[in-house]
C-alpha cells in the first residue's frame, strides 16, 4: 500500500502602507517542477535476516528521506526512527510494519510490508503458542475434570482471551504441552481478569502429568506445585479484578522463576472451579526462558 501527501501554501497580496504598493500575488506552492518538492519520494523498505535469524531483521529505507515514522506492528504507538535499525521479534507471528516518509516540501509517502516470524526466539521467545487467543482455542486443549457445571469459551481477533465460568463446586482446566530444558529457568505469567466470585480456586500448574478427563488435578495427585494462583479464602479475586497473576493473585503459590531437572515436555495447565466464580477472563499468556 502506497499513499501520498503534499503539502501546499495559499497565494497572498499584500498592501504596503503610504506607497500603496501591492505585492503581486505569486504562487508559493511547492510543485514537481522545484527542486525543494519530490512528488516520487521512496518510502519503501527492506527487510534482512541478521546471521540467519528469524528472530532478529534490519529494516532499512530510502537514505533521501529528511524524517521517517515507524510502526512496527507490536502494538507500540508509532514514533519517529531513523533510515536504517535492526528490530527483535521475540515471538513468533505476523507484524505489519507500517513507514511514512517525510522529504522535501513536506511530501508524505506511506508505505506497509508484513511481516512473518516464523519461530519464537530460542530464550526470549514465548513458548506458549497463541497465548493471546488471537486464533481461539487454537493449540489449547481442555481437561473435563467435572461432568458439568464449569465451561470455558473462547473470543479470538486483537481482543481474544479465554474465559471460565464454573458452580456447584465443579471444575475444568486448560492446558498447552510445552518444550523445557533441564537447568535453565523460565518465568510464567498472563493476564487476569473478573468481577469478583465466590468460593472459588483458579490455579496454575507447570507439570510432566497430563490433565486427563474425569480425575482430579492437583498437588496430591502428583501434579507438582501450584506456581501461581488466584484463591477467594486467601482473600483475592473477591472483587473486581484485573492485572497480571503475579500482581493480583494470592494463596499457596511457588511463583517464578521455574526450573526443570529433565529435559522434554511439560504441560502449562490453568485449572478452575468452585461454587461460584463468575466469569474470570485470561490472555496474554506467557511462558519464557530467562537465560
Amino acid at each position: 500500500m502506497n499513499t501520498r501527501t503534499i503539502i501546499k501554501s495559499s497565494c497572498f497580496a499584500a498592501l504596503v502602507a503610504a506607497a500603496a504598493l501591492t505585492v503581486g500575488c505569486q504562487p508559493d506552492e511547492v510543485t514537481s517542477g522545484n527542486a525543494l518538492y519530490n512528488e516520487d519520494l521512496d518510502a519503501s523498505f527492506t527487510v534482512t535476516q541478521i546471521d540467519g535469524s528469524a528472530n532478529r531483521l534490519r529494516i532499512a529505507a530510502s537514505p533521501e528521506t529528511t524524517r521517517n515514522i515507524w510502526d512496527l506492528g507490536m502494538g507500540n504507538p508509532e514514533a519517529v526512527g531513523p533510515v536504517s535499525f535492526d528490530v527483535f521479534y521475540p515471538d513468533a507471528g505476523t507484524y505489519t510494519v507500517t513507514h511514512k516518509a517525510i522529504g522535501s516540501g513536506g511530501v508524505m509517502n506511506t508505505t506497509t510490508q508484513t511481516i512473518q516470524v516464523a519461530t519464537p526466539d530460542p530464550i526470549a521467545g514465548n513458548l506458549i503458542l497463541n497465548g493471546k487467543f488471537v486464533d481461539g482455542n487454537a493449540n489449547w486443549s481442555v481437561a473435563n475434570i467435572s461432568a458439568s457445571g464449569a465451561e470455558w469459551t473462547f473470543t479470538s481477533g486483537t481482543t481474544g482471551a479465554a474465559t471460565v465460568i464454573a458452580n456447584g463446586w465443579n471444575q475444568k482446566a486448560l492446558y498447552q504441552a510445552v518444550q523445557v530444558e533441564a537447568g535453565k529457568q523460565y518465568n510464567i505469567d498472563m493476564k487476569v481478569s473478573g468481577q469478583g466470585a465466590q468460593d472459588t480456586w483458579f490455579e496454575v500448574y507447570v507439570s510432566s502429568v497430563r490433565p486427563v478427563d474425569g480425575q482430579e488435578y492437583n498437588t496430591a495427585g502428583g501434579a507438582g506445585p501450584v506456581r501461581f494462583a488466584l484463591n477467594t479464602w486467601a482473600g483475592c479475586a473477591t472483587a473486581p479484578f484485573n492485572g497480571l497473576i503475579s500482581q493480583v493473585g494470592c494463596g499457596d503459590h511457588t511463583g517464578n522463576p521455574i526450573t526443570f531437572t529433565t529435559s522434554g515436555t511439560v504441560y502449562f495447565v490453568i485449572k478452575c472451579g468452585g461454587a461460584n466464580t463468575g466469569a474470570i477472563s485470561v490472555d496474554n499468556i506467557e511462558f519464557r526462558r530467562k537465560s
